[in-house]
């Protein structure tokens, strides 16, 4: 935990949201999906395609925090600078994320983002919303591959 805590200030020292190695998508949307989503549980408000688009129009404003796994970030690919973390470790790491920037919580069908955006909210920061990626990508919206890191180097 230390060590995440650590990167993560660093990350967020530099004024930087964190971004991973990324490469455009390049495989065409798969068809619409038979999906159907559980009810909306939760005080965060789930946004759309337009919302979270107009969001992006102002990024140097703007926090995006991915609470997905990393399996499921090169998985399903996410936004093109993101922080990364994960629901259960989120109450510890809250005094290194800015308050100062208006958030955007992002999980594959949004019911982490809203959980996590629940989280944020009671403890003062500024939630926009909550928006699932792959809601985002199936209405037409830009996500971004990512790429595993490579394996560190043995010594």
């Amino acid at each position: 935990m230390k060590a995440v805590k650590t990167l993560l200030a660093i990350a967020l020292a530099i004024g930087s949201t964190a971004a991973f190695a990324q490469e455009a998508a390049s495989a065409p949307a798969p068809a619409a999906s038979a999906y159907v989503p559980p009810p909306w549980t939760y005080k965060t408000k789930q946004l759309n395609r337009l919302q979270v688009d107009a969001l992006l129009g102002n990024p140097k404003k703007l926090l995006i925090i991915d609470l997905r796994r990393p399996d499921e970030l090169v998985k399903y690919g996410s936004f093109p600078a993101y922080l990364n973390l994960q629901v259960k470790d989120l109450p510890e790491l809250l005094e290194y994320i800015p308050k100062d920037r208006t958030i955007l919580t992002v999980s594959n069908r949004a019911h982490r983002a809203g959980q996590a955006g629940d989280i944020l909210s009671e403890h003062g920061y500024k939630v926009a919303g909550a928006i699932g990626s792959e809601d985002y990508r199936e209405a037409g919206g830009y996500i971004t591959k990512v790429s595993a890191p490579a394996p560190a180097a043995s010594k």
